[in-house]
């Protein structure tokens, strides 16, 4: 947005976009080009910042995730929209939305895009975070084609750890599931046969730290329970761990939308366009949902930016014929 344009409509917008990540640039950049008057609020915390790349984004894959997001408040800035790094602490609706930053702004919007996405929570395992996003993977469509044939370590933190590491297999033969906190005896009849089935070794016994050389990592050590297993260490090159997600829906609570409980966190209940239980209010990207990649978030994006835009322009014209 111009100074000009600041000027005249002030802290008044016609959308307000929480969240600049893929998903709420993307629908920055179609509401900027519908001449929307728009304003993304970015905390600047994206999911995928501690990766060096993003994979299997047509025409993007291999970029890194902070080269897209510039390139994003690039496109945006073109066609005015205005971009503030700041975080929203508070929203309340009477007629339109307000809503208010934790620098002490509080802007106004007739619509709303909620794109705050999730927070990754990692097992508290020595050396885990240092390394997440390096060697310390999540998931295998991001990063597995370029750690493919290496020794695979997957780390039991949740009941869909065997599926982890069943669908890691396609990378690697090497794999092996240290089941941590697990109990053997958790693992059913079918689990066991199809992990022995894709080659999978078991191995019991909570992981106490990672083993790392010269940057790199080398394996996990175990620590606990028989003495036999005290201190062994378990070679390997890339771990794959399922950390807990936390959907950041304080905003969405505090408008009363309906959220949707999952075992993987409770998450925006929206309908095909992304629109939330609350009329006005939007939804993308991974507040929405824990699977959806940059791609699908993009994607979601666009689909509110426009169907907002068409929303906004249907009332303004019903309004003009009442008059």
């Amino acid at each position: 947005m111009t100074e000009k344009h600041t000027e005249k409509y002030g802290d008044t917008y016609e959308v307000v976009v929480v969240g600049g990540g893929a998903a709420g640039l993307s629908a920055a950049l179609v509401l900027g080009r519908a001449r929307r008057r728009t304003l993304v609020v970015d905390a600047g915390e994206p999911r995928n910042a501690p990766a060096a790349h993003m994979q299997g984004y047509l025409t993007r894959d291999g970029m890194s995730p902070a080269d897209f997001l510039a390139k994003g408040r690039e496109e945006i800035a073109r066609y005015g929209v205005e971009l503030v790094r700041d975080r929203a602490v508070d929203v309340t609706r009477d007629g339109d939305f307000t809503v208010a930053l934790a620098g002490g702004r509080t802007v106004r919007a007739r619509r709303l895009v909620i794109a705050t996405g999730l927070r990754d929570e990692l097992p508290d395992v020595a050396g885990l975070a240092e390394r997440f996003g390096r060697d310390v993977l999540h998931c295998p469509y991001c990063h597995g084609w370029e750690v493919r044939d290496q020794a695979f370590g997957v780390l039991a933190t949740t009941p869909m750890s065997v599926h982890q590491a069943l669908i890691v297999s396609q990378w690697s033969k090497d794999v092996t599931l240290f089941l941590h906190r697990t109990a053997e005896e958790e693992l059913s009849d079918e689990d066991l046969r199809r992990l022995a089935a894709a080659g999978v070794a078991v191995v019991p016994g909570e992981v106490s730290g990672l083993v790392v050389a010269d940057d790199r990592l080398t394996g996990v050590r175990l620590a606990g329970g028989a003495p036999s297993r005290e201190g062994t260490t378990h070679a390997l090159e890339v771990l794959f761990v399922a950390p807990r997600a936390v959907p950041q829906t304080d905003l969405l609570r505090r408008l009363g939308a309906q959220l949707r409980e999952t075992p993987f966190g409770a998450y925006a209940e929206v309908d095909e366009t992304g629109l939330t239980t609350v009329p006005g209010v939007w939804s993308a990207g991974n507040v929405m949902g824990m699977a959806e990649q940059v791609v699908n978030a993009a994607a979601g994006g666009y689909r509110a930016g426009v169907t907002i835009n068409g929303e906004l322009l249907m009332a303004d014209l019903d309004a003009a014929v009442r008059v």
